[in-house]
């Protein structure tokens, strides 16, 4: 269902979007200073024009039109779009896809400060239901050094005042993005953090190489061994209300599943099983793994 017309590369989506169909609003990062993530320095962001978005809906041939149950609104960042644009192409989505029940889009701290509560509110009874959102890291430390440019608090408020709007979060933080340097502080703030939210979903990606060998070369890089343990830190220090963990990203050497806190001491057991395992064999363990693009 995504070959009706040519899509803007690099495109990206959420593993959970698999079979959504994507329309791009946006293209590349409105945020893209960020010194770890190279996924949109290949691209200028700009918004793209009602009229392009309108006639790529139109597109889609009315037998499957019935079909589409989901979409996701990309590229990077997407919520940046103007209030009254996105109010429109919500619109459009609804009235030409009778079934759907979701639309979904990345949101950043800046796109979330520049949308008031009852202005999400508004999206989400234009059925945008959920935000994929970058945390990164719950230490302010390892934000500044990666140019987050928000702290942890501020993000945290930013978080909150989508959850008073009655949207869902997804939020992701990463593995290995303060090196060997940070890597305690890293894993216990951003279990702190997500306690705090209780967001419905938090992800755990692997830092990974793609345009960004400068920050690469900024830190200590992780061993296999050090990732597992600080995902094992992270999963030991969590504790939110009600929240699906996820770690099946590509990326990550560690897939962890489960619901908190129903499946915490699961959790919890399976990463120290993987740790113990991992140092059976010392050579892997030191070993930093391959941060090369190629496994994508």
């Amino acid at each position: 269902m995504n070959d009706y017309f040519p899509y803007d590369y690099p495109l990206y989506r959420p593993p959970s979007e698999a079979r959504s169909q994507i329309f791009q609003i946006t293209l590349g990062c409105s945020q893209n200073h960020c010194t770890f993530c190279g996924m949109y320095k290949t691209k200028r962001f700009r918004l793209r024009p009602i009229a392009e978005v309108r006639s790529e809906i139109a597109r889609i041939p009315v037998p499957h039109r019935e079909n589409i149950k989901r979409v996701f609104l990309a590229d990077g960042d997407a919520l940046i779009y103007p209030q009254a644009g996105l109010i429109e192409i919500l619109d459009l989505l609804g009235g030409t896809f009778p079934d759907l029940n979701r639309v979904g889009i990345y949101a950043s701290p800046s796109s979330l400060q520049s949308k008031s509560v009852a202005e999400l509110a508004l999206l989400r009874e234009k059925k945008l239901r959920i935000l994929y959102f970058g945390l990164e890291s719950g230490d302010e430390q390892t934000l500044s050094a990666v140019n987050k440019g928000f702290t942890p608090v501020e993000m945290l408020d930013l978080c909150r005042k989508a959850q008073m709007a009655g949207l869902k979060l997804s939020v992701t933080a990463i593995l290995g993005l303060a090196g060997q340097e940070r890597s305690l502080e890293h894993a216990r703030a951003t279990a702190h953090w997500i306690t705090m939210l209780s967001p419905e979903f938090f992800s755990l990606l692997t830092m990974f190489q793609r345009h960004n060998d400068d920050f690469l070369r900024s830190i200590t890089l992780q061993t296999n061994g050090g990732i597992i343990q600080e995902a094992l830190e992270i999963v030991r220090h969590l504790n939110p209300q009600k929240t699906i963990l996820r770690s099946n990203h590509v990326s990550n050497i560690l897939n962890l599943t489960g619901s908190y806190p129903k499946d915490r001491e699961k959790i919890i057991g399976e990463a120290e099983q993987a740790l113990f395992q991992a140092k059976q064999h010392p050579a892997w363990f030191n070993e930093v793994p391959d941060y090369s693009e190629t496994i994508f």
